[in-house]
């Protein structure tokens, strides 16, 4: 059976983009049959593997969840052996409001994997920066949320309405839905507001929260914008390191 992980955070710019490409392209590495799906309309986790707007517009994930196209049919191959990548499309704006009057509009993501999680060990989930009606697809549809929170001020803010939005899924869409874990995003140890932040999110997470960090790297900043995850951009970058030890731990919690 396979594990679905969503990667959510309400706030922007917290790297959750960046954990859910480079997460699932080391577990790829480590040789799980690994799915990306990118449920983010602005769809960087899908140009993060070097696929165009216009390549994607045809066939995304927009297209399987109103039902116009088999999940099969929207996945393609990266070049990262074992990761494959449902891409995204900035038509996916649309699709919230499309689903506003279908029935059991939450659970369109759900009704996809069933025919997926035969194929792959692993399905990494990009969420958009809301709790609007995709993200509540991606929660409803996993297993366990991974929440990225960056090492800045008012890093556990908003923290209280995913909170919520998660006990509310679990209540009434999805029981077996947990927090796989806290991610610490964007630390640096010299500086004290990391440490403050760190020991801040311990204190309220507890043991949830990963063991690793990832530290701020410039080689992680910019492998995106050359449309590879950090494993193929400097696989030598602390960034890499710092995601291929996630990827550890995520395997060891499975």
């Amino acid at each position: 059976m396979s594990r679905v992980i969503a990667i959510a955070n309400q706030k922007g710019g917290v790297g959750k983009t960046t954990t859910a490409v480079n997460l699932a392209a080391c577990l790829a590495v480590a040789e799980k049959n690994t799915l990306l799906i990118d449920m983010d309309p602005q769809a960087n986790a899908t140009s993060g593997f070097g696929v165009q707007a216009a390549e994607a517009e045809q066939s995304n994930v927009y297209h399987a969840l109103l039902g116009h196209k088999t999940a099969d049919a929207v996945i393609r191959k990266t070049d990262i052996a074992y990761l494959s990548l449902v891409p995204s499309h900035i038509n996916l704006t649309g699709a919230e409001v499309e689903m506003v009057n279908m029935i059991a509009r939450e659970q369109k993501l759900d009704g996809l994997l069933p025919d997926l999680t035969e194929q792959f060990e692993y399905i990494v989930v990009d969420c958009p920066p809301s709790l609007g009606l995709l993200t509540i697809n991606a929660l409803t549809a996993s297993d366990c949320v991974l929440i990225p929170i960056q090492c800045e001020y008012y890093a556990l803010e908003g923290l209280g309405k995913l909170l919520n939005t998660i006990r509310l899924i679990q209540r009434h869409l999805n029981s077996r839905l947990e927090i796989a874990g806290v991610l610490l995003t964007m630390y640096d140890g010299r500086l004290n507001l990391s440490r403050q932040v760190a020991t801040e999110v311990k204190s309220y997470f507890g043991n949830k929260v990963f063991k690793t960090a990832i530290t701020r790297n410039v080689r992680l900043a910019e492998a995106p914008s050359f449309g590879q995850p950090i494993v193929l951009y400097d696989i030598l970058s602390p960034g890499a390191q710092n995601y291929m030890s996630l990827a550890g731990e995520v395997i060891g919690h499975g």
